[in-house]
């Protein structure tokens, strides 16, 4: 039995297109099936392919007897921690872990890190995701804060749903963004063919977004002129970024620069096949994250300095 907790960004989403996402391996109409065949409850009543989810809800799922899920395994894997208490952990993720199991990902997790760090996590915020308030991609490095009990993972994500949470990310993008500085405010949901991507949705007919608010301030720190891979090729211009999130969709950052034709460098979903520099992984790090500490409500700010992989292409930037 999986247990998924529905989060701001599925709010209101159908059920069976958010399904599709947590099993990427399996097809909307194979979801449908468990559906109707009863593997899958929301809130311990029988579920609906179409109905809309509510942020918070829990979703349990049964897969098919040959799918049965194996159980979380703690794992001795090297942790950098930035912040310990008894309430928490900050960890500066290295690009290319995986923050949660998920199909083809059964090992080698945080999760599975963090679970062999502190072996009483489990089960605190849902059975596959212990301990989780909120996520970064695989190839996205930097700061991520894992609750180690109930009260503490209530209060993180009331402070994440209240958006009194500071998130600063660090990236450097294709091309020169103009103006400078500035605000991008555009709606993100599902790609509607697409399912693993996302994208910027227009409002229906009668005004109404298809997507979600998403909220990005940037604000440019250099211009960086790098030599490009391509066999004599010119040198190329390239944006490094401070931005700061005012929500968290899927995705956002990279959608939303993307969709201003400036991709995050290195993402090969939303940019370039092939980065016009050499770098294996997108440039795109969470630097900063400031929030309450549950246990006293003080504030408190945490830093990740770029890792070295990316440090490298922007050393003669101004310092952050």
């Amino acid at each position: 039995m999986l247990s998924f907790q529905v989060p701001e960004m599925a709010h209101n989403e159908r059920l069976d297109r958010w399904l599709v996402t947590q099993f990427p391996d399996q097809s909307r109409a194979s979801i449908q099936r468990w559906i109707a065949g009863g593997l899958i409850q929301v809130d311990g009543m029988l579920a609906k392919a179409s109905q809309k989810l509510v942020e918070g809800q829990t979703v349990t799922v049964e897969p098919p007897a040959h799918m049965a899920d194996s159980p979380l395994i703690a794992e001795a894997l090297p942790l950098s921690i930035a912040y310990e208490d008894g309430d928490l952990l900050v960890i500066d993720k290295p690009a290319g872990l995986v923050v949660h199991p998920a199909p083809g990902h059964d090992t080698g997790t945080l999760v599975n890190a963090v679970l062999h760090h502190c072996p009483d996590l489990g089960g605190v915020g849902g059975e596959r995701r212990p301990g989780i308030v909120h996520r970064l991609d695989k190839d996205t490095s930097g700061l991520i804060v894992v609750a180690k009990n109930d009260a503490a993972h209530r209060n993180l994500q009331a402070q994440f749903k209240a958006r009194t949470i500071y998130k600063e990310y660090l990236a450097l993008l294709d091309g020169r963004i103009t103006p400078a500085d500035g605000r991008i405010s555009a709606p993100i949901g599902r790609h509607p063919v697409e399912r693993k991507r996302m994208a910027i949705l227009p409002a229906d007919a009668a005004g109404v977004s298809l997507g979600r608010e998403a909220v990005t301030d940037y604000h440019l720190l250099a211009v960086v002129t790098l030599p490009s891979v391509r066999q004599g090729g010119p040198h190329a211009s390239f944006s490094y970024v401070r931005v700061v999130l005012h929500t968290g969709r899927t995705h956002q950052i990279r959608v939303h620069f993307a969709w201003l034709k400036h991709p995050v460098v290195g993402d090969t979903l939303y940019g370039l096949l092939t980065p016009r520099i050499p770098l294996s992984r997108q440039f795109l790090h969470a630097h900063k994250l400031r929030f309450r500490l549950p246990s006293d409500g003080t504030e408190r700010e945490f830093v990740a300095p770029l890792p070295p992989g990316l440090a490298e292409f922007v050393k003669d930037a101004p310092t952050i």
